[in-house]
């Protein structure tokens, strides 16, 4: 009996300290390049995001922050942060990572931290130094870049050229930083770029994250690697030089991403969520987790909640791994027990222990279902639902 409510305090310890950011344009009408399917109860303003994030939070107790999308949440720039702030203070979530957006406009055509062109460089640092500004003002300690710069075709760009405008760019970004903020740097092997591109793998973030200064760090996409690569090893390496800031957590099948977390491989989650553990509370208290997802098949709503409890699960799962035990197994390369001890980990049931937690705390003991029994999927399609008509291709 001593031994299993040792494990349940060690259990709720380890819930009440999981916390994961919710992005906004999760709750958005999204889609590929060949189009979007559309969802009637989709947030079509800030107001509606932070309605929809609110929720997510109420149910799980795991999401206070909502990050934003510079051009896209905040178009007017630092003139928004006022009615970002009454939107957190009447929906019970706050503004977290802001997240620059410089691959929507047509100059960024050929690049925008890289562009051949100087003057479009310039604009394109500009953003990124108004996008800290907005941070600062909002108490926000992230701002998270992705960069799709790069080139599709051999011999068109100066791929060393375009590593020094890089580098100077970063390098002004950080230099804006209060002593609070961090700069997160992300990677991504291919796409929209198909031959290179210019922050393609962990190793070029985080040189690049060096580069730039003390306070930047990089981000690492789970969609964002090749087939079959070992991310807990990325992890493990970026752990070990101090330079992990943080996740985009999501799921793919062959690359990329915007799966709902652990629906195709919940057990590189689980052994990624190890190797973070291992490195002690006070620097996981460092890592910023964050969920990177936008659907067009399931309910924007139901993903985003079943995200959360997924990343419960596999967080929890993890803490369960005796970790002493696992050490002197691996000493003594006992490798089947070392494995099983492991993986007998990842198998334990504790969604039991989760109910329990979520009761203790007051919140829904199964997540899904009081999103489906609270009424508010149905009513946000019939309210947003009547705000646009879905055009057929056929018609």
């Amino acid at each position: 009996m001593q031994e299993n409510s040792t494990l349940q305090e060690a259990a709720f310890r380890t819930l009440d300290s999981f916390r994961i950011e919710i992005p906004s344009w999760g709750f958005a009408n999204t889609g590929t390049r060949f189009g979007k399917f559309l969802q009637p109860g989709a947030a079509s303003s800030l107001e509606e995001k932070f309605s929809d994030a609110g929720e997510v939070h109420k149910i799980t107790g795991a999401t206070p922050t909502l990050a934003l999308h510079v051009l896209w949440d905040l178009p007017n720039g630092i003139a928004d942060v006022d009615a970002v702030r009454r939107l957190e203070n009447r929906h019970g979530v706050a503004a977290g990572s802001v997240n620059p957006n410089l691959f929507q406009d047509q100059d960024y055509k050929f690049g925008s931290l890289c562009n051949p062109a100087e003057e479009i460089r310039d604009r394109a640092v500009g953003h990124m130094l108004d996008s800290v500004a907005i941070a600062a003002e909002l108490g926000s300690r992230d701002i998270s870049l992705w960069l799709p710069d790069g080139s599709n075709y051999p011999g068109t760009q100066s791929i060393r050229q375009r590593i020094e405008w890089l580098e100077e760019a970063l390098i002004r970004t950080h230099q804006s930083l209060s002593p609070s903020q961090r700069l997160l740097i992300e990677y991504k092997p291919f796409e929209p770029a198909f031959y290179h591109t210019d922050i393609a793998d962990w190793g070029m973030a985080s040189h690049l994250a060096a580069k730039a200064g003390p306070r930047a760090r990089v981000l690492v996409d789970t969609g964002h690697h090749y087939a079959s690569q070992n991310i807990e090893q990325v992890v493990a390496w970026l752990l070990h030089t101090g330079m992990l800031g943080g996740f985009h957590f999501n799921d793919r099948r062959y690359a990329d991403d915007d799966l709902t977390l652990g629906s195709i491989d919940p057990y590189q989650i689980f052994r990624i969520f190890h190797e973070i553990q291992l490195s002690g509370p006070a620097l996981v208290q460092d890592i910023a987790f964050m969920i990177d997802q936008s659907h067009n098949l399931k309910g924007k709503m139901e993903a985003m909640v079943q995200t959360v409890a997924t990343a419960q699960e596999l967080w929890l799962k993890a803490s369960l791994v005796d970790r002493d035990e696992l050490e002197r197994l691996q000493r003594n390369c006992e490798l089947v027990n070392a494995e099983e001890l492991f993986r007998g980990a990842f198998w334990q049931d504790v969604r039991p222990l989760l109910r329990e937690w979520r009761t203790l705390k007051g919140l829904p003991a199964e997540p899904l279902a009081a999103l489906a029994e609270s009424g508010y999927v149905q009513r946000i399609n019939a309210e947003r639902g009547s705000k646009f008509a879905p055009v057929s291709s056929y018609a």
